[in-house]
């Protein structure tokens, strides 16, 4: 306590040498505006945790009072300094500055500073584990004053001290309750996202999520509006741990977010610094403050030729400035312990951060791919059943039911389908290819399976491609196919008697690199200018009325948008209500021009006979065993079953099959290895893979291994067939017309 008794010792000396007779105890002027505004920026700094800006406006305060000779002003900026400290977590300092206030309020009639002084011993002996004696000196601070911000600040402190009770919690939502609907004068919005915060963290405790995660996000929304950095952190650290309790993991990512742009450790390290320049700045203005006033009383000393007065100013002098020195030596050296043990407490939060951001982005990544994976095997036999039914001559009053229960597998489908590869493209689980592309036909193969949905509403689906683009094209003709089909479905989906338009036009070609610009344009409803910017998010479609109408996921341009990053490349909008939309995009590919277009025996779908193929088919799941042999046998394809890996290595060892569709996850012997034993010694029949792909898998794997494709379950039987067809029937009849 060295520190506190020189700064104690310096007060006491620095008064009795600043007051001339009858002026120690200077009533407040009317001309105090320039204070209040002073002290009104110090709170409000200190609310939104910038502490430096705080403590250089009560230094401004400070010395306003101190040169007016307001000791009553001098008190407030002392209490208010100790208020700052204690948010600062300096006690000590926070102390120096209560005793302070203390001597200046010794036989002086100020009720208000009695009563704050009161309210900041309270706080003092809460801190110390004293909570009954802080509710007693709450009780009598309430009967020094009715000042509405100081009740206020006691509510709050009251109910801090009874949520720590058992059996006084209801006591304390009580008077936190009272306090989200105050109307102090200076922080109404302080008090409010202050109780909200308790209050969420009482509901967390009980158990009641719903109600915590109400007052959290209202406290979230008040801080952030405000600028309570303080407030925020805490509230996204509660709200994170909120959400993923509640299995809201989407909802998660953005507290998390905010917390690591917060725990910044290097934003952190400046602040501290910032700080410690701040409280040795205000040591060093008190010095000069000091030294300034002993000069002017010495002159004063001098003139009246008093002697014995020099003697004792000068004495005063020398033990002010001792004491001062020892106060800066006392308060540096504490200081760069503290910024010490802060550094570490901020970068160990920032650690904590990043580990629960990790934690929550895997908690939900797992269990969005559990869920996508388990839901393909009875959407599997939903899918497979309707289309066996609908192909056996229903009765025109069953045909509509089995057109519904189709549309809805197809749409439960395709949503399982985004899931996925927005779930793979989250956790960096693809890669883009680098193979031969061809650019014409993978737009080619877009239009043509997207002119039916273009002749259900009534639009015109037209492709114009630039002839001068490169015919080898080096990139992944599978990514770039899913980026056109969701942003020409989604051009379809809001255009009526209209059309749609792809464009692919060559910018530049240099050396061996290309960059082709690519557009989407339609004359549909166009996007409102203030929901563009959030079009991209994750299951937005720009309003709840839009979605309703035209459904869908919300999930298509998200995907586009992460497919283009992959490739280096960003997706960009035009928009006019009512007058449409354009969606343009450039990619930088590798060009092979030493390539030489082959002319290929094309078979078109109907060209296909299946009849008389016999293929194997591998499957452990008995209902799925069922449903591919009927769609199978509705072809004329006869078939074998093999229930597991083993059995289909038997089985293609010792027969002849035209092909082999193989389920990949498979109890014992998976798809994968099953697939790498019978290519050891059948290197040709063509086997593809049909698998209820989870986020682990790997396409490339599964080619790696020898599969010649690779089918998604539940899968389109139009898909099944073509790939049947391609695979198994098309070498057939090469074969027999070579």
């Amino acid at each position: 306590m060295t520190g506190r008794f020189a700064h104690i010792l310096w007060l006491a000396l620095g008064l009795l040498l600043m007051a001339p007779a009858g002026r120690l105890m200077a009533q407040p002027s009317a001309d105090d505006m320039e204070f209040k505004a002073l002290m009104s920026s110090a709170r409000a700094y200190k609310n939104q945790d910038k502490m430096v800006r705080a403590l250089e406006a009560l230094g401004k305060a400070e010395q306003w009072a101190q040169q007016n000779e307001n000791v009553h002003y001098t008190i407030n900026t002392h209490h208010m300094y100790a208020q700052v400290y204690l948010q600062m977590g300096k006690p000590q300092e926070a102390e120096t500055h209560y005793d302070s206030a203390d001597i200046l309020l010794e036989n002086l009639d100020y009720n208000y500073g009695s009563a704050s002084h009161l309210f900041l011993y309270a706080q003092f002996q809460f801190l110390a584990g004293l909570p009954e004696f802080a509710l007693e000196l709450l009780g009598e601070v309430k009967k020094l004053s009715n000042d509405r911000n100081l009740l206020n600040r006691v509510t709050l402190l009251e109910g801090k001290i009874y949520k720590q009770r058992t059996n006084w919690v209801d006591e304390a939502i009580t008077r936190f309750n009272a306090l989200t609907n105050n109307n102090d004068e200076y922080e109404k919005d302080f008090l409010r996202t202050q109780a909200h915060l308790e209050l969420a963290e009482i509901y967390t405790a009980r158990g009641e999520n719903e109600n915590a995660i109400r007052n959290g996000e209202i406290a979230l929304r008040i801080a952030q509006a405000n600028e309570f950095s303080g407030e925020f952190r805490k509230a996204n650290r509660l709200m994170a741990d909120l959400y993923e309790r509640s299995g809201m993991y989407e909802m998660a990512l953005t507290p998390i977010q905010n917390l690591l742009k917060l725990s910044d450790s290097l934003y952190t390290r400046d602040k501290l610094e910032a700080e410690n320049r701040a409280a040795s700045k205000e040591v060093l203005e008190q010095l000069s403050n000091t030294v300034d006033k002993l000069r002017s009383d010495l002159k004063e000393v001098s003139e009246s030729a008093n002697r014995s007065e020099i003697a004792t100013i000068l004495t005063s002098a020398f033990l002010t400035i001792i004491s001062l020195l020892a106060v800066s030596l006392y308060r540096n050296n504490q200081i760069k312990l503290r910024t010490n043990d802060l550094l570490q407490t901020k970068n160990r939060e920032l650690q904590l951060a990043r580990d629960a951001a990790v934690q929550a982005m895997e908690a939900k990544t797992n269990f969005l791919s559990t869920v996508s994976h388990e839901l393909r095997t009875p959407l599997y036999a939903v899918t497979g059943l309707t289309h066996l039914l609908l192909e056996e001559n229903p009765r025109n009053n069953q045909l509509e039911h089995l057109k519904a229960l189709k549309f809805s597998g197809d749409y439960l489908l395709n949503f399982i389908n985004d899931i996925l590869q927005i779930n793979k493209i989250d956790a960096d689980k693809l890669e883009p290819l680098e193979v031969d592309t061809n650019l014409k036909k993978v737009l080619t193969d877009v239009v043509n399976s997207l002119q039916q949905s273009a002749r259900d509403r009534n639009n015109q689906l037209i492709l114009d491609y630039d002839p001068q683009i490169p015919a080898h094209l080096m990139s992944d003709p599978v990514k770039l196919s899913q980026v056109f089909m969701n942003l020409v479905g989604n051009a379809l989906k809001f255009t009526r008697d209209g059309e749609v338009v792809i464009i692919a036009k060559l910018l530049e070609k240099s050396g061996d690199t290309a960059n082709v610009y690519f557009e989407i344009r339609d004359n549909g409803i166009g996007i409102e200018k203030d929901r563009q910017a959030n079009i991209f998010d994750s299951f937005e479609q720009g309003s709840i009325q839009i979605n309703r109408e035209y459904g869908g996921t919300g999930l298509g341009l998200t995907i586009v948008k992460s497919l283009l990053g992959l490739f280096g490349s960003q997706i960009q909008l035009e928009s006019e209500l009512g007058k449409g939309s354009s969606f343009f995009f450039e990619l930088k590919m590798k060009c092979r021009d030493d390539l030489i277009d082959d002319i290929p025996f094309e078979i078109s779908r109907e060209d296909y006979q299946y009849d008389g193929l016999h293929l194997l088919v591998v499957e452990d799941n008995k209902i799925n065993q069922v449903i591919t042999r009927k769609m199978l046998n509705k072809k004329g394809i006869s078939c074998d079953i093999a229930n597991n890996g083993t059995e289909a290595i038997d089985l293609a060892r010792n027969n002849d099959y035209d092909g082999i569709l193989m389920d990949i996850h498979m109890p014992g012997i998976s798809g994968v290895e099953a697939t790498e034993e019978i290519r050891r010694f059948n290197p040709d029949t063509p086997i593809i893979a049909l698998t209820a792909i989870s986020l682990d898998d790997s396409l490339e794997a599964f080619y790696a291994a020898g599969c010649n494709d690779v089918v998604t379950k539940p899968f389109k039987p139009d898909v099944f067939y073509e790939k049947i067809g391609e695979h198994m029937v098309a070498p057939k009849m090469r074969k027999s017309l070579s």
